[in-house]
């Protein structure tokens, strides 16, 4: 099997680094001019938007604009967050934090397109609530069932089984080193767990992240402003070092320079997931009055993810002397840190953030595979095989070798995001259309704007508006 790995390694490599590069960066630019801006010109809306969905009740069966970013948020913010950062510091140079920053910067105009257009082409559910994403709008807008399907079948295989398995492989790790617990028992411990969860569907999911992501978030950015606090006289040098290392282009000839920007970028697209196609299927399940709303909470989860998450990890490394010749990197390096700054008490500290970093995803990667199981078939029982598939991946990740395995979800990733990709920038205007719709009615005093899909030049697709009376939320 090592012949298939090193194959689809290699095609792999020429994906992200040239093609999935080329169309993330150039769609990136394209919607941050066509939006005018919108992930820094209305950042005051996101951040009024999130507190006004925090405190929203949806009514049974739905979900607020507030916990379906909690489930996004779930998804993307990981171990690779902590330990991803770490590596691609000590790989590219701290200049790779810098282009980081712009990737995020770019990405959260693609993240509010997709999002936006996964709003507007949601499906209602016969059992309440609301499913989409990128499957509905290929399917029901551009009318390409094929393409449609074979999304929905990448991203239920790559983050409801692989991605999972991983996630459930770094818990077991952990729990062996610091506890010396066998991966057999936290295997079947964090199956069962999931079981618990999963099999209580999309809303239960959505509470239990609800709570769950702020809490792990704001404990690992606690820790990260303590840090930052004990080493505020290091900040102007460690920001100098940072700016200057993403143009050093004499070092090694201009290889350092084209390593910090490639591993930034890298490192980047892999963590806030801006134009993958996965985020859109939790914005979808939000109950909101505006499709636009949804596209504003979920650009600012690309700044959540990288500039607080990811950051603070890279601020942890950069305060250490010796980052660079610690002879450690990932998670060791970060947590070597720490124990330096702290005591050896953070050592159980992280081991609890990494659980719940790593528990978070599998819920959050469950329930794009569930949402868009309802798109390949809506039989109960074929959402109950895949539910029991995701307990014996969680159980069958944390025990076994898995290098083949992520190559391949690298690979599924890669061809769902391609096809994601080309349907938002064929969809793109309709985003645009809805973006102006919006604060052209706040710009007229209306405090909740209300979504017309006549705004629209052609009405194919759309299936949940406008919306009902009923419908309303006491917040929303």
């Amino acid at each position: 099997m090592e012949w298939l790995t090193n194959v689809v390694g290699s095609v792999n490599d020429v994906l992200w680094s040239y093609v999935l590069i080329v169309m993330l960066v150039g769609l990136g630019i394209w919607f941050t001019f066509a939006t005018g801006f919108v992930q820094i010109r209305r950042i005051g809306e996101m951040f009024r938007l999130i507190t006004e969905g925090a405190t929203a009740k949806p009514k049974k069966g739905h979900i607020s604009t507030f916990q379906a970013f909690c489930v996004s948020t779930a998804s993307r913010v990981g171990v690779g967050n902590i330990a991803g950062i770490a590596i691609a510091v000590v790989t590219g140079g701290p200049g790779a934090v810098f282009w980081m920053w712009v990737i995020a910067t770019l990405g959260s105009a693609t993240g509010f397109v997709e999002s936006t257009l996964a709003q507007i082409y949601k499906a209602p559910k016969k059992t309440g609530g609301f499913v989409g994403g990128p499957a509905y709008y290929i399917g029901n807008v551009l009318g390409s069932p094929f393409f449609a399907t074979l999304f929905a079948v990448l991203i239920s295989v790559t983050y409801g089984l692989i991605f999972n398995s991983v996630q459930a492989n770094t818990i077991a790790l952990s729990v062996q080193t610091s506890y010396d617990i066998s991966p057999q028992a936290t295997g079947l411990v964090v199956a069962a767990v999931t079981a618990l969860v999963i099999f209580g569907g999309v809303t239960r999911i959505a509470k239990v992240v609800g709570v769950m992501v702020p809490f792990m978030a704001g404990a690992y950015l606690l820790i990260a402003a303590v840090i930052t606090v004990m080493n505020v006289e290091k900040i102007p040098t460690v920001l100098a070092t940072i700016v200057r290392s993403a143009f050093d282009f004499e070092a090694l000839g201009g290889a350092g320079f084209a390593l910090a920007l490639m591993t930034g970028i890298k490192r980047g697209l892999f963590s806030n997931e801006a134009g993958m196609g996965s985020v859109p299927n939790a914005a979808a399940t939000a109950d909101a009055t505006h499709p636009v709303k949804q596209g504003l909470v979920q650009a600012i989860g690309v700044f959540v993810d990288t500039l607080l998450v990811c950051t603070a990890s890279a601020m942890i490394v950069l305060f250490s002397n010796d980052w660079s010749t610690a002879g450690v990197t990932g998670i060791e390096l970060v947590q070597r840190t720490l124990t330096g700054q702290l005591g050896s008490w953070t050592n159980t500290f992280m081991s609890v953030i990494i659980l719940f970093f790593a528990f978070s995803s599998i819920i959050g990667n469950y329930f794009y595979g569930e949402v868009n199981m309802d798109f390949i078939s809506r039989r109960p029982v074929a959402l109950n095989i895949f539910r029991a598939f995701v307990v014996i991946m969680v159980y069958f990740g944390a025990v076994a070798n898995l290098g083949l395995v992520w190559n391949l979800a690298d690979l599924f990733m890669a061809l769902m995001a391609i096809l994601n990709l080309v349907a938002i920038t064929l969809l793109g205007r309709f985003a645009f259309i809805a973006l102006r719709d919006y604060f052209d009615q706040k710009s007229r005093g209306i405090a909740n704007p209300e979504f017309d899909p006549k705004i629209l030049p052609s009405q194919r697709g759309i299936l949940a508006w406008p919306r009902h009376p009923e419908e309303e939320l006491t917040q929303s």
